[in-house]
């Protein structure tokens, strides 16, 4: 096979997942990681499974970098690679009002604006090529909105509105856009979540740091993200992939409750769960 994959963010969670995934798949994978070092805990993770990964060293938030390194990956490739999957991404907690300009802009960069920019700079190969598809990694948060994660879910929330865009301008050039959209799994997001520095009121600080407790504390009865990275694989191998793939038992769960369930009923009882509202 050669159809050579970019998985961004490759060095962790889901995105070190698929990268081995596609590599055993017979793919050859680019991983985009944000240092040398990472690069090489990429590599030593690949060696470790009998599978080799290359890498490019790129910071998808500066678009100067991720140009550079699009036009490496371009050189390597014989123009641009087949796919993309857009997976790098952070988390972050905190009431709307808790969220300053300069980490909500931080969100949206990653999150939303990088998938974009690096689809800009893949589309013409695929285009020329009259082939390809760009996978982007959303999550059950772009389909529903939860207590102190508003900044986060509108940053997926417009990922997928996005996507669902792009995926309707570039169906009749032959490239095909996909959202695969997880629930929790046990990616270690979280850990490396950014959380306000100042809060607006007792109750929201108490909050948060509850679920930074629980988020922490339960990773590790989380499933293995392998299941998402396997839902990437089947994304690329299928000749018509659907729009959207639902991860998780807890991803269906929601989207279905979140569908079935009055609006002021879903409210009452997202808020008492992240601390915000009381039962009484």
């Amino acid at each position: 096979m050669d159809r050579t994959v970019v998985v961004t963010g490759a060095n962790s969670g889901i995105g070190l997942a698929t990268a081995l995934e596609l590599a055993g798949a017979g793919y050859e994978v680019i991983g985009t990681v944000r240092s040398d070092a990472k690069a090489a805990d990429l590599a030593g993770a690949a060696r470790a499974r009998g599978l080799t990964v290359d890498s490019v060293v790129l910071d998808v938030a500066d678009p100067e970098s991720t140009a550079a390194g699009f036009k490496e990956i371009g050189a390597r490739t014989d123009g641009g690679p087949w796919a993309v999957v857009n997976n790098a991404g952070f988390a972050q907690a905190g009431a709307v009002e808790d969220v300053d300009d300069d980490m909500v802009r931080d969100q949206l960069e990653v999150n939303l604006v990088a998938p974009a920019r690096i689809a800009r700079l893949v589309l013409p190969a695929m285009r020329e090529r009259g082939d390809g598809r760009i996978v982007n990694v959303s999550s059950v948060a772009g389909r529903m909105s939860l207590p102190l994660m508003g900044w986060y879910c509108a940053s997926k929330h417009g990922l997928e509105a996005m996507t669902d865009a792009l995926r309707m301008e570039v169906a009749s050039y032959g490239v095909k856009v996909v959202l695969v959209e997880p629930g929790s799994f046990g990616t270690g997001i979280w850990e490396g979540a950014r959380y306000p520095s100042q809060f607006a009121t007792a109750e929201y600080a108490d909050a948060v740091e509850r679920a930074r407790r629980g988020t922490t504390t339960g990773q590790r009865f989380l499933p293995d993200p392998v299941w998402v990275a396997r839902t990437v694989r089947l994304a690329l191998a299928s000749p018509k992939p659907l729009a959207r793939y639902l991860v998780g038992l807890d991803a269906v769960g929601g989207v279905v409750a979140e569908r079935l369930a009055p609006t002021a009923v879903s409210d009452r009882v997202k808020g008492i769960v992240a601390g915000v509202r009381k039962l009484v």
